[in-house]
């Protein structure tokens, strides 16, 4: 049997309830920066660079802006002492005493102006970039989800994993603008770090010790913070269900008729009052600590303060030198601070990121062979099982075991029993949504993977039980079927009139225009029957060698399953056909049946040769059958 798929590549991660974030995952989430990195400027790499741009230049204007507001003031105090008076100010421009304040006003004013249309242009730029990124990642969840073997689908732990990438899509945007004001504040700081090297050294020194203790803190916190999110991420997705079950219009009816609010209300709150506990533990240690660990940087602050101060007094400092280095120390406090803070939440969203990246490191199982064949065009034999068997992902009973059959090429097989027989199992074993883990299937004598696994699927048309109801035009929910001929108007209309849909969907206000379902403000209801022959004419759409219908028309009533069913065993004429259904009036139309039970084949046969067996067959007609007298 075949072993279960390992989630991904990487290093294995911690159990969901972990309570907090090794250092050296910390470190190891950074290795998500590079292709986080790589994909924002995939997006455009045009509109990067002009951002990248725009902040290496805003970066020099804080202390540009400071130093001239220095040379203003040694300006004004050296006018001062010169004796210019307040009544004489229209003397002194005359005179031009005060052209050099009026040019590093000027001046100031003009970094002012230039700092604020800079950061306009920047987060014009950050918010263009940030939609496309999205849009980008977006597009890629959906291409690698789609290449994704359907036993990740249904695997709980990696629904989890889904739903937590899903998230990341939007989530992590605002790292890139993070990442990017990171760099600009790093030039910032190399900037106003050479200014305090020129006066007093030391006081880089004592930044460092007082903002240390700040970081460590933070860091510590976001760990915290990812651990509770990725411990929740069930809860959450039960959160998120129970909410559409209360607001919905698919849950709208039984809601009401069961008066299943006040239930869902509860089951919510549990839900939610919990999550929220646990937030509100971490948000108050987080806000006490925070507030010591910030005073150590407050403290150091008023020191290096008290001292140029002191310099000053002694005749070391010009008034502009106060001005110009107690704000230097307090905007590189600042500016510390919050590349120290900044690169602890990058490490922690880094940790997020793990969660896209990871998801995008699973690997299918099912794909094509490097030197796959292609389909025969027709197929002349037909399929072949080998003592197949199949099990389910960590299930305890095999869902199918030791099947030896021949579906030939042009019959039509109906599959019957009982519910959990395995028939949808059969099915998705032809459709190779599964691989055997025992035994084979051969497709005119050579294995089923063997075949191009896209061709393999395009020459298979099949209709679910579980089918999707498209709230799109009745024209795409039929076009779907073939998405190559979407804008096939005569195809789709063909496909409808062979599912007995077309007159349903012509009575509609816009016809094959018509939006269907009610999640739009323009949408029609559709009953269950039409949603159902929607489904089959998205079969029919398909046009394939092998059609596959998996108890579609359980909504329909027993005439027009059987009008349905007859229809379909005329249209296949020609290609290879398959039908589950639990009426027996309608499978005895079939060629052959087959009967599973407990995932074996118990017998085949036609309707009457099976009713002479006086097998499981016989029985289940019978019961049936008694309730129609």
């Amino acid at each position: 049997m075949a072993e279960p798929k390992p989630p991904s590549s990487r290093p294995p991660r911690r159990a969901a309830g972990a309570a907090q974030v090794s250092l050296r995952e910390r470190f190891e989430a950074l290795r998500n920066l590079p292709p986080f990195l790589r994909q924002i400027w995939q997006a455009s790499p045009a509109l990067t660079a002009a951002t990248l741009a725009l902040r290496l230049v805003r970066a020099f204007l804080p202390v540009a802006t400071l130093y001239v507001g220095k040379l203003i003031i040694d300006e004004a105090v050296r006018l001062v002492g010169t004796g210019v008076a307040p009544d004489a100010l229209r003397a002194a421009l005359d005179s031009g005493q005060l052209d050099h304040l009026l040019m590093l006003l000027g001046i100031e004013f003009a970094l002012a102006i230039a700092a604020d249309l800079l950061g306009r242009l920047v987060s014009y730029g950050d918010s263009l970039l940030s939609e496309m990124f999205t849009n980008a990642t977006s597009v890629r969840l959906m291409e690698h989800a789609a290449k994704l073997d359907l036993e990740d689908f249904e695997n709980p732990d990696l629904q989890d994993r889904l739903d937590r990438a899903r998230r990341q899509t939007m989530g992590r945007a605002n790292l890139m603008s993070q990442l990017f004001g990171q760099v600009q504040d790093m030039i910032t700081v190399a900037s106003f770090a050479i200014g305090l090297l020129v006066y007093a050294p030391w006081l880089i020194a004592l930044l460092a010790v007082a903002l240390v203790p700040a970081f460590i803190g933070e860091a510590h916190f976001n760990a915290l913070g990812y651990s509770l999110n990725f411990a929740w991420t069930p809860e959450r997705r039960q959160l998120e269900y129970v909410r559409q079950l209360g607001a919905s219009v698919e849950t709208a009816k039984e809601v009401k008729i069961f008066n299943l609010h006040r239930f869902l209300i509860a089951r919510f709150r549990e839900l939610a009052d919990g999550f929220f506990a646990a937030n509100r533990a971490l948000a108050r240690r987080r806000a006490i600590w925070g507030t010591v660990l910030a005073a150590l940087g407050t403290l150091g602050y008023y020191i290096a303060f008290a001292y140029i101060t002191w310099r000053t007094v002694r005749g070391d400092f010009t008034i502009g030198d106060l001005t110009f280095l107690a704000g230097s120390f307090r905007r590189l406090r600042q500016l510390l601070e919050g590349l120290l803070v900044g690169l602890s939440q990058v490490a922690g969203q880094a940790l997020y990121l793990d969660d896209l990246f990871s998801f995008f490191e699973i690997e299918p199982e099912i794909t094509s062979a490097p030197d796959a064949h292609a389909v025969p065009q027709p197929i002349a034999k037909g399929f072949t099982f080998e003592n197949v068997g199949f099990r389910y992902p960590d299930a305890e009973h095999w869902a199918l075991r030791g099947l030896d059959f021949e579906l030939d090429a042009g019959e039509v097989v109906a599959l019957v029993g009982e519910n959990g027989a395995g028939k949808t199992t059969l099915v998705k074993l032809l459709a190779r949504l599964y691989d055997p883990d025992e035994g084979r299937i051969l497709l005119d004598g050579r294995d089923l993977r063997d075949y191009d696994l896209q061709d393999l699927r395009a020459n298979i048309g099949v209709i679910f039980q579980d089918f999707v109801r498209y709230h799109l035009t009745a024209a795409e929910n039929i076009g779907v079927g073939r998405i190559e001929a979407m804008h096939d108007a005569a195809r789709i209309r063909e496909a409808a009139g062979r599912a007995m849909a077309d007159s349903m969907i012509e009575s509609m206000p816009e016809g094959y225009s018509q939006v269907v379902g009610r999640r739009f403000r323009t949408g029609v209801d559709l009953s269950g029957g039409q949603w159902q022959k929607l489904a089959i004419a998205r079969a029919y759409m398909r046009d394939a060698q092998v059609m596959i219908l998996d108890e579609p028309t359980a909504a329909l009533d027993a005439r027009s399953e059987f009008e349905v069913f007859q229809r379909f065993k005329e249209l296949s004429t020609g290609r290879t056909a398959v039908l589950i259904s639990h009426r027996f009036s309608s499978v005895r139309m079939a060629d052959r049946i087959l009967v599973l039970g407990n995932g074996r084949l118990e017998a085949s046969g036609t309707h009457e040769q099976l009713l002479a067996q006086r097998g499981r067959y016989a029985e289940l007609f019978e019961l049936q059958a008694a309730g129609y007298r």
